[in-house]
């Protein structure tokens, strides 16, 4: 009985590690563990399965217990979709309309704030057995995997209308039974929208009752649109605790996932505060011994940051002024011991050495499109996929282009969501299909 116990719990831990419950993936750097992916394939080749969406959006799918979710917001019909997809089939289980219809007080939006996106950009959370959309309106809700809805709350009609200049897109944490969402905003009216002396904030709720836990302010001294930010939380562990950490607001804090706390602060990358328009995109990225990259906006340099045992904060190293070494839009990825930098402005990824920010290799990017979805590492592989839903094979070791792979045939897609991978499957999203693709 012992050895049988033993060997459920082993198989158990394995299915749970090759989830892919979150945007960046199980370990939150964008890494997965996999084997024999392919190298080339198309919408007819190597496809298990395709599932066409009924509107576009940016979130990535997110992968556990055999189920596949997504969300989409259909422009036309102004409707906010939650989806549920059999993994191993391809078949929709459910497709929900749930989008509350919230709008802000003073403008007369609809179901879109701006022309770059829509409020299908953050990506569900799941642990298995439910799953929490959440969208750029604030709307945050809970369904159970057979597609009964178990609670929900609008942020903006509960806390107070975001400011922001463009549509909220920041993803929601799921974390050792809690959800955590980040509103990093401006404190002053934006295009109509929100109010003078607006506080940016975390926010925290039981994820099976959705009971708001807590409310945590986090103050900031930058100014503007450098008060945006549209990062994710990703927990990490320092000294044995736990951590949340969070970058915006011209800084990178860590926080405790009890009562959100501050327990450290590092910052800034905005010297002075002088840059009033450095609205954050890309999350930071976790790597060895309590390392962190940021990537500050618009051409601006990386910044590798080290957390003591004492939650003392230091910095490691910076990439040179104009160099290749920067995102204004992707995430780095960790993997295979090295962080891998995309820049969707410098059109190049790097491989950067996490010690000292040693550039081991740069290749540019081909295509025309730009490179916005964050890079998935797996097989000893990254895979990038650009605007127009062109992904791109590159060895992890050597740099070298191993396929160039297109997921649109007319070109014109807007192709923005991370590729996700599990079970040796990658699950790629364009603007109009989900494909799962494998050997």
């Amino acid at each position: 009985m012992y050895k049988l116990l033993l060997v459920l719990t082993i198989l158990s831990s394995s299915l749970l590690a090759d989830d892919w419950s979150n945007w960046r993936g199980p370990t939150f750097n964008g890494a997965a563990k996999a084997k024999n992916l392919p190298i080339k394939f198309s919408p007819n080749k190597n496809v298990k399965w395709q599932v066409n969406l009924k509107g576009a959006g940016a979130s990535t799918p997110v992968i556990s217990n055999n189920y596949t979710f997504l969300t989409a917001a259909n422009l036309e019909k102004e409707e906010l979709l939650g989806i549920c997809i059999d993994t191993k089939t391809g078949k929709t289980l459910w497709n929900k309309s749930i989008g509350s219809g919230y709008k802000p007080k003073d403008t007369q939006s609809k179901a879109q704030l701006d022309s770059r996106s829509n409020y299908a950009s953050p990506s569900a959370v799941t642990d298995g057995k439910h799953v929490a959309f959440f969208f750029g309106n604030g709307d945050l809700v809970c369904f159970d995997t057979a597609g009964s809805e178990k609670w929900r709350h609008n942020l903006q009609k509960e806390e107070g209308d975001f400011s922001f200049q463009w549509t909220f897109s920041s993803t929601p944490t799921l974390f050792k039974g809690k959800i955590y969402l980040p509103v990093l905003q401006r404190n002053e009216i934006v295009h109509g929208r929100g109010k003078v002396g607006n506080e940016s904030y975390i926010i925290c709720y039981d994820f099976t009752t959705g009971k708001k836990l807590w409310k945590h302010i986090r103050p900031s001294n930058a100014k503007k649109e450098s008060l945006e930010s549209f990062a994710t939380i990703l927990p990490t562990k320092i000294n044995g605790e736990d951590h949340l950490v969070l970058a915006g607001g011209d800084v990178l804090t860590g926080h405790d996932p009890k009562t959100g706390k501050e327990l450290w602060r590092w910052g800034t990358w905005n010297k002075n505060h002088r840059e009033k328009w450095w609205r954050l995109v890309p999350s930071h990225c976790p790597g060895p011994d309590n390392t962190f990259v940021i990537c500050a906006p618009k051409k601006a340099p990386v910044y590798a940051i080290q957390v003591a045992a004492d939650s003392s904060t230091k910095l490691l190293w910076k990439s040179e002024a104009k160099s290749k070494i920067t995102s204004d839009v992707p995430t780095p990825l960790f993997f295979d011991n090295h962080f891998y930098i995309l820049s969707d402005l410098k059109r190049s990824l790097s491989k950067v050495n996490p010690k000292d920010g040693t550039v081991i290799w740069t290749v540019s990017t081909p295509g025309m499109s730009k490179y916005r979805s964050s890079p998935l590492g797996a097989d000893g592989k990254i895979y990038l996929m650009n605007h127009g839903a062109e992904v791109i094979v590159i060895d992890a070791k050597s740099g070298k282009i191993l396929a160039e792979n297109s997921m649109a045939p007319d070109q014109d897609a807007y192709a923005r969501a991370s590729i996700a991978c599990v079970n040796n499957q990658l699950f790629i999203r364009t603007e109009t299909a989900l494909y799962c693709i494998g050997n």
